[in-house]
């Protein structure tokens, strides 16, 4: 690492609009994991549609790096006073303080709202920059006097400076799909076991039986037609369990007007009628290793196996299709290796402001990794694929 970065002023902005987004985009861009969901047009739709802000437990709080009225590095923090929309989980430390009459909340948290879906956290020029904005962010996170900040689903850059600075590492487990060269979906199904693979066919038979047809839109092919039948699906998924969506209808316009191209929508319908909807962002579309997240699907009507179809069937024909290389199935669910979405290790990096609480959390850390890794070995062994397919 070259010499430590001095000349630079650090700015704390409370809305994300307020950055110039060529240039954070820029940073994204230029970084070892780039994403669409740290793009400036997502995160501030995000706080425009009022989907992400202090009345959701959203505060912005992002820091950034300037050098000569230039943006050199940015994160997007926030601060919490609760611990959902984050997928990594620690209801258990915030129940320990209470416990011990000290207040969890609130927290800072660099994450994508909502979004459980890896990345670069710390953008930054280069590795000194990085180093000097994570710095910055604990220094803030001291000033404010907060319990914590967590990185979530950070990338291998990211972690260098965390291990650096001395945060503590965390793993928890994800399924992706990774396609091996695939030339249509029967050629994926052939690289399954044969009770995989029967599984899949009579999955997909059932939903056929049933008089379902899909059709598929990219980019700004999607009509406002369809964004709005989307988030009628989208919202009946929340209400049926009882809660209300995390995204608004204005969010969604906003990735409909301001970034069209990096979503694709799967529309089944029955008798000429729409009945449900799936939304799979992409990253790199046309370029050399294009990247597909699985996000958000809903249904109108009920019909035996329609989400395995709407959410993985389709998605990954799409896929095979055009190129792309990954399929990231978003967080948990053990089901998805069933449909060939295999486990991998993601990444979060903390800092707890009480040494006594920093110490018992590392000695949690330590056997929680340990577990992970045999649970990492445990479901590899449990692998879809042939035997001398690639896994």
């Amino acid at each position: 690492m070259s010499k430590k970065l001095t000349d630079y002023v650090i700015r704390v902005l409370d809305n994300p609009s307020d950055l110039p987004a060529a240039a954070w985009d820029a940073l994204n861009q230029s970084q070892d994991v780039p994403s669409p969901f740290m793009r400036h047009a997502y995160l501030a739709a995000l706080h425009s549609s009022g989907s992400a802000t202090t009345d959701t437990g959203w505060t912005p709080r992002f820091v950034t790096l300037w050098h000569n009225e230039a943006l050199i590095a940015g994160c997007a923090l926030y601060l919490k006073d609760h611990s959902y929309g984050e997928y990594v989980f620690d209801w258990a430390w915030a129940n320990a303080y209470g416990e011990h009459g000290l207040h969890y909340y609130p927290k800072a948290t660099s994450a994508v709202p909502f979004t459980p879906v890896p990345g670069s956290r710390l953008l930054a020029v280069d590795a000194t920059t990085r180093q000097a904005l994570l710095e910055a962010v604990v220094g803030v996170c001291q000033q404010l006097e907060l319990s914590s900040f967590h990185l979530l689903f950070n990338s291998p850059n990211d972690r260098v400076a965390c291990d650096a600075l001395g945060l503590m590492q965390r793993q928890t487990v994800q399924f992706h799909w990774h396609n091996h060269g695939f030339t249509d979906f029967e050629a994926f199904l052939a690289s399954l076991s044969q009770e995989k693979r029967k599984k899949i066919r009579q999955e997909r038979r059932r939903v056929a039986d049933a008089g379902v047809v899909f059709r598929t839109q990219v980019g700004t092919a999607i009509p406002s037609a369809d964004w709005d039948f989307f988030y009628r699906c989208y919202e009946r998924t929340y209400l049926e369990h009882g809660n209300s969506p995390y995204l608004s209808r204005e969010f969604f316009e906003r990735m409909h007007t301001d970034m069209p191209e990096n979503w694709v929508m799967c529309i089944a319908e029955r008798e000429g009628q729409p009945i449900a909807s799936s939304l799979i962002a992409v990253q790199g579309l046309g370029g050399p290793e294009p990247i597909a997240y699985g996000r958000y699907w809903g249904a109108l009507e009920r019909v035996d196996c329609l989400h395995f179809e709407a959410c993985y069937y389709q998605p990954l024909s799409w896929c095979i299709a055009n190129g792309v290389q990954r399929f990231e199935g978003g967080a948990q669910g053990e089901h998805k290796m069933a449909r060939a979405l295999m486990p991998v290790a993601t990444y979060s990096a903390h800092w707890l402001a009480h040494p006594a609480f920093a110490d018992a959390v590392e000695r949690f850390l330590e056997r929680e990794r340990a577990g992970v890794d045999s649970y990492l070995d445990h479901l590899a062994a449990r692998s879809p694929f042939k035997h001398h397919e690639p896994q």
